[in-house]
């Protein structure tokens, strides 16, 4: 068998990111404060492993982008392990390889947004859990 009959998609290969995305869009009216003390987080899980996350603000409240769960990784916030998008029309373009992001609203009126991925061909159960220093944990920097 050839070797080029073996090659196939994944997370290091460079043809998989190289052509163009599928396109992917999402997104919330209505991300709003589930409780008093408590900021509300939307969790987006991608059917395939993304090239690239573009989120752009709707509304005209704070919204916040991170790749950890804020609820049950408290340095997400703590250490500011997110992207900020403070006002309507705000807009972020990250070259990322991910199955999963999370966007939150940390005010207390509703945030609305649209996230556009471009999707590879990789099954999203080949991404390895992003975790560490500047996703959820202490960096040692205040």
């Amino acid at each position: 068998m050839a070797s080029w009959e073996t090659y196939g998609v994944g997370l290091h290969n460079v043809g998989s990111y190289q052509s163009s995305g599928v396109p992917y869009i999402t997104g919330s009216s209505n991300l709003a404060i589930s409780g008093a003390a408590t900021a509300c987080q939307d969790q987006v899980q991608f059917p395939s492993v993304t090239k690239s996350i573009t989120l752009i603000n709707r509304g005209t409240t704070e919204l916040r982008v991170h790749f950890a769960n804020m609820k049950t990784e408290t340095t997400t916030l703590q250490n500011f392990h997110y992207v900020s998008l403070p006002h309507n029309k705000d807009s972020v373009t990250l070259n990322v390889k991910c199955a999963e992001v999370f966007v939150s609203n940390p005010a207390s009126t509703v945030g609305q947004y649209t996230l556009f991925a471009e999707l590879t061909g990789i099954p999203p159960e080949r991404m390895f859990e992003l975790s560490g220093s500047g996703i959820n944990e202490d960096n040692g920097s205040r």
